[in-house]
């Protein structure tokens, strides 16, 4: 008894120590479990924190997806030069499209030699920046219609005009656009000296909305104005003398502004001036609104800034996006292309009527007179009276243009093709 007691003893001894080394390695186990469950929720929870930074990251990345959008006809070395300084923005655009006026085999002379020089700026592989063309029949051009088709091929958030003769000045043309539009503010080095409209607040990756505080102007009368379409202020270009340095700057000042339906009492027909030499559209409202008029023979940037700013938009002039652009027009070419803008404004008396447009257009005159006297230039107020005259007798031949015989109306026109069409004068 003794010894089989000793030895249950001895056997509880060793079931106690197995189950005390048990309960050991279990807390062992459990802490064990617990600790690698402590890291595995701290290595989700750096997943999630990783993630979280990747997604903001990206938001402070995102771009809208802009698209330039050039109509093209018989090219000079002002297009190559364009592609170039677009290649280099800030803000590079997604792709350019271009708008070929030609004939099939000049159309494909254009696309082959454009499309090598593409190439040449490094723009190769699926991350570059696209270059498209679409061959448009002379027959079938128009200022409006030809451009809306090129809107409708776009899937881009920003439609980007521009003529092809129209040279970004710098890297920032397209972000500056954009910022104006209500993607982001401008940057402090490119807002010195800013004395217009208030920047956006929003950074530049923010879809703009219809109620964004910082990409509006409040009107006269306070209500909020989203901009609609910005266009850049255009520089002329070297070869251009003291009047055309002078009225550049008079229709492209320094300051930026944001032009409302309360600004029509103060400025005139001056509330509706948009230049397609460069403009951004926002994608959403241009659709919203129907687009440009499909038949017009010029002008169709201010039908349709008439057309927003009465339904409530604003047009928003970028002082800070800059392009090269300008032209020494004779006094017969100043005829023909006053002409046509008369003939557009009397096609669209619903956009143009009772709206003053001759006192601004006198009011030009009279300060681009004291300029030349002021700046030693009086030897030029001859041209500019020339100038003037023939832009002034071409606008008012253009007024009146269905009184006029067939045969004046098509020797006067810039764009013969308008008239190509069975028009009643």
């Amino acid at each position: 008894m003794g010894n089989k007691t000793a030895i249950e003893t001895k056997t509880g001894t060793r079931d106690e120590q197995a189950g005390r080394e048990q309960n050991r390695q279990g807390q062992n186990g459990e802490g064990q479990n617990r600790q690698e469950q402590s890291r595995q929720e701290q290595n989700q929870r750096g997943k999630n924190g990783e993630g979280q930074n990747r997604r903001e990251q990206n938001k402070e990345n995102e771009r809208p997806a802009v698209e330039v959008l050039i109509p093209v006809y018989k090219p000079g070395v002002e297009l190559a030069a364009l592609l170039e300084k677009m290649r280099k923005q800030s803000l590079t655009p997604t792709g350019v499209h271009l708008l070929v006026t030609a004939g099939e085999d000049e159309f494909g002379k254009i696309c082959e030699r454009y499309t090598r020089f593409w190439e040449e700026l490094g723009c190769a592989g699926a991350a570059a920046p696209t270059l498209r063309f679409t061959r448009i029949s002379p027959e079938a051009f128009d200022h409006g219609g030809t451009r809306h088709r090129g809107a409708a091929e776009s899937t881009a958030e920003v439609l980007l005009f521009m003529t092809q003769d129209a040279v970004p000045a710098d890297a920032h043309l397209v972000e500056n656009l954009v910022r104006a539009l209500g993607w982001g503010e401008e940057t402090a080095e490119n807002d010195k000296g800013r004395t217009g409209s208030r920047p956006a607040e929003k950074p530049i990756g923010s879809r703009p909305s219809e109620n964004l505080t910082g990409s509006v102007e409040k009107t006269a009368a306070g209500k909020d104005t989203v901009v609609a379409v910005a266009y850049a202020r255009q520089l002329p270009a070297k070869d251009g003398g003291p009047i055309e340095w002078f009225t550049r700057s008079f229709n492209y000042p320094q300051e930026s502004a944001v032009k409302t339906a309360a600004d029509l009492s103060r400025l005139g027909i001056k509330t509706f001036f948009c230049s397609n030499v460069c403009a951004a559209y926002r994608r959403d409202i241009y659709d919203r609104l129907g687009g440009f008029c499909r038949r017009t023979i010029f002008n169709e940037d201010m039908i349709f800034a008439a057309g927003l700013i009465k339904a409530g938009y604003g047009v928003a002039y970028a002082a800070k996006a800059r392009v090269v652009h300008s032209h020494n027009y004779s006094g017969w070419q100043q005829v023909r292309r006053n002409f046509d803008l008369a003939v557009s404004q009397a096609d669209h008396p619903e956009v143009f009527a009772g709206v003053a447009s001759e006192g601004e257009g006198i009011r030009m005159v009279k300060k681009t007179a004291a300029y030349l006297c002021k700046s030693g230039h009086a030897y030029l107020l001859p041209k500019l009276f020339w100038q003037s005259g023939c832009k002034y007798l071409g606008y008012l031949l253009g007024k009146n243009y269905r009184r006029l015989p067939r045969g004046l109306v098509r020797a006067i026109t810039m764009n013969q093709r308008y008239w190509h069409h069975e028009k009643e004068l």
